[in-house]
């Protein structure tokens, strides 16, 4: 027997400009998409390009303190662990 599950969902209700929503509902009419999956979709993208900038941020940092060290096989031993290369 086959159990589906269902994820709670939030409502988010925020104000905007009368002109923008008509222009925005009238750009998602024109490709056949509801306005609530295209804001689901615009909401998705700013989360990942939220995660890559965290992410490079935190490459950033740690480029720096091993450019910054002045032990080399720490370097090394630094770069194999975050290779996973234990060998």
């Amino acid at each position: 027997m086959s159990q589906t599950t269902q994820r709670k969902q939030d409502t988010l209700n925020l104000r905007v400009d009368p002109a923008l929503k008509a222009e925005f509902v009238a750009a998602a009419q024109l490709e056949d998409k509801p306005v609530a999956e295209v804001l689901r979709d615009f909401m998705r993208g700013y989360v990942q390009r939220a995660r890559r900038r965290k992410f490079a941020a935190e490459a950033r940092r740690q480029s720096r303190l091993v450019a910054n060290s002045a032990d080399e096989a720490e370097v090394m031993n630094w770069i194999r662990d975050v290779s996973g290369n234990n060998s």
